[in-house]
């Protein structure tokens, strides 16, 4: 890729970020267990304004290292415009899911996980850290959030 255009202001980036949470149907869910051995899949999600929900079971590894693990790093499947976000996973059987948050779910995919099978489960991922970049030149400044706070 060759860089034609100057790099983002952090505000631009912030803005970048939270309109792909708003506008993409799904993301890369990264995980490990408790031995380490990783597991990377694309699910669909949705944002309600501080955090990420998505759905799987919970005897799949996935649901299992989230679960267990409590945190997970997110991203986006573009590399010529990096989004990762890390942050502390809850899960939520599907009785327990707040209602809104499930209903929002339900409106963006189209899928209700709560009538599918009693083995999906919601996580919440609150970010702690936030980095997005497009290309070498944005490398600087690339950490949006830490500790769960916008930077700037």
């Amino acid at each position: 890729m060759k860089i034609t255009e100057p790099a983002r202001s952090p505000e631009q980036r912030k803005h970048d970020v939270l309109a792909r949470l708003e506008g993409e149907l799904d993301l890369w869910v990264a995980t490990a267990d408790a031995d380490g051995l990783p597991c990377l899949v694309a699910l669909w999600f949705v944002w309600d304004g501080e955090a990420v929900w998505v759905s799987t079971r919970v005897t799949n590894p996935t649901g299992r290292n989230l679960r267990d693990g409590g945190r997970t790093r997110l991203a986006f499947g573009d590399t010529q415009d990096v989004v990762l976000l890390d942050g502390d996973v809850e899960t939520f059987a599907g009785p327990e899911v707040p209602a809104a948050a499930a209903d929002a779910f339900v409106a963006k995919t189209g899928w209700d996980p709560r009538k599918d099978s009693a083995s999906y489960a919601f996580f919440r991922v609150r970010p702690r850290a936030v980095q997005a970049w497009r290309g070498q030149h944005e490398l600087s400044g690339r950490h949006l959030m830490r500790e769960g706070v916008w930077v700037g």
